[in-house]
């Protein structure tokens, strides 16, 4: 083969491999069914969030959490893009709001329509269309994008409304070690007829075996000397 051949063919085969074979959208659902079945947020972790508002209320923090199970430390760093020269520390106990199990689209509550494929760096994703089942809710999913590796969901984009306010906003996940965590959200709303958006970023993820108890103890207070008489 001479150098010129031999370069088609080089050129072929690049040609051949930039095509990225899909899976059949049936297989994907199965795939994503069985895990969604087994995600979950973990137990022990920290982690830092920004939040912007704009709106009725203007809002630019800089968060840290801890949390361990349903105990969570709020630790607020930094307001309007100024560190805090004393930080602001909140203590309280929920389940995790944004984890990917809250806003993964189930096909026992959603009818999920395949649209296509969206490349992702060197796999593809697959796109669904979400209805839901039950049209009397009043946060409900549209569209949910599947990982190609581990079938989770990559993006969900969802809607609100109520009596005051209605909105849609989208949510990205990604992987971190052995979980799959959010990445960003952005919404949209009209609250009271005013527009209104938000941005909120995660970072810096750490998975702790645990965390000592007083982490989630608001500090005693120092006692007071005795005067001397």
């Amino acid at each position: 083969m001479n150098v010129r051949a031999a370069g088609c063919a080089l050129a072929g085969c690049a040609l051949l491999g930039a095509a990225l074979p899909a899976a059949d959208s049936q297989y994907v659902l199965q795939r994503y069914a069985r895990a969604i079945a087994v995600a979950a947020s973990p137990k022990v972790v920290i982690y830092s969030y920004t939040v912007s508002q704009v709106g009725p209320s203007n809002v630019e923090q800089h968060h840290r959490i801890y949390r361990s199970g349903l105990d969570v430390r709020d630790e607020t760093l930094s307001v309007d893009g100024i560190p805090l020269n004393r930080k602001i520390v909140r203590f309280s106990r929920h389940p995790e709001r944004y984890g990917v199990e809250r806003f993964a689209p189930r096909t026992d509550a959603y009818e999920l329509l395949f649209l296509g494929t969206a490349k992702d760096a060197h796999h593809l994703d697959y796109v669904y269309e979400a209805t839901p089942l039950n049209r009397s809710v009043n946060v409900w999913i549209d569209r949910v994008t599947i990982d190609g590796i581990r079938f989770l969901p990559r993006a969900v984009r969802f809607h609100t409304s109520g009596v005051d306010a209605a909105g849609s906003g989208e949510i990205e996940f990604g992987s971190f070690g052995k979980y799959w965590m959010p990445i960003t959200a952005d919404a949209q709303a009209r609250i009271k007829g005013k527009p209104a958006r938000e941005r909120i970023v995660w970072s810096d993820y750490r998975f702790p075996v645990s965390l000592p108890p007083s982490t989630f103890q608001a500090p005693e207070p120092l006692p007071q000397a005795t005067p001397t008489p």
